[in-house]
């Protein structure tokens, strides 16, 4: 996945990074092609690997906060599938995102399909309005203009990485939230990679969580 540079990714990115007394913000969006750099591609091969067919479905997790009466079924929604191509671009966006991290092993019911944008938007300006207040406000409307000019947000389908704790990058002591968001769109083969975090502030200096997405080998062991 190759990173593609943003001047106006950029000056979000800096403008996310927030400390307001009670909590410490960290967020980044980033832009990537779908076109496989480097290595990419022998690990798709053995991501494949045994004759699997790439356009396979692997079932997906319901998004979080999912209400069955938001559907109107009692039995509740169907489950949410991907194909193990498009599957294989989430992992690879979080590897490039995450380079201390190897996520291969990751596996299809650590992400979830969101229902709709306006969904995905609530829920990131509920999680950043609460946490950093006005300082996010007034940085809300160049944010989503952004994101649109670049991804086209109504051509896309958006998917929510929700991993295992143990395997968390952000399951250090003192993260109050976090949310990672892909937006992908088939069309222009590409995903924008929203990722935010809220800590501690009295975790960010004595635990190491204050770094940049960094953790030790050793809490993947």
């Amino acid at each position: 996945m190759k990173l593609l540079e943003s001047s106006r990714f950029e000056a979000i990115n800096n403008a996310l990074c927030i400390e307001n007394g009670d909590s410490k913000i960290v967020g980044r969006i980033e832009s990537y092609s779908c076109k496989m750099a480097g290595g990419e591609k022998a690990l798709y091969k053995r991501f494949n690997a045994d004759g699997i067919n790439p356009n396979d479905l692997q079932a997906l997790s319901p998004p979080q906060g999912y209400s069955q009466s938001i559907s109107g079924d009692e039995d509740g929604p169907l489950c949410d599938t991907i194909s193990r191509k498009t599957l294989f671009y989430l992992i690879a966006t979080l590897n490039s995102s995450f380079p201390d991290y190897d996520f291969m092993d990751v596996k299809s019911h650590e992400f979830s399909k969101e229902p709709s944008l306006q969904w995905v938007m609530n829920a990131i300006d509920t999680n950043l309005c609460a946490t950093a207040g006005e300082i996010y406000r007034s940085l809300k409307q160049q944010l989503w203009a952004a994101l649109e000019d670049e991804i086209v947000t109504k051509e896309c389908d958006i998917y929510s990485y929700n991993p295992d704790l143990d395997s968390d990058p952000f399951g250090e002591d003192g993260c109050l939230w976090s949310f990672n968001y892909f937006f992908y769109n088939k069309k222009l083969k590409r995903i924008v990679f929203f990722t935010c975090r809220a800590i501690n502030p009295l975790y960010a200096t004595d635990s190491g969580v204050g770094s940049d997405f960094t953790m030790d080998d050793d809490d993947f062991d």
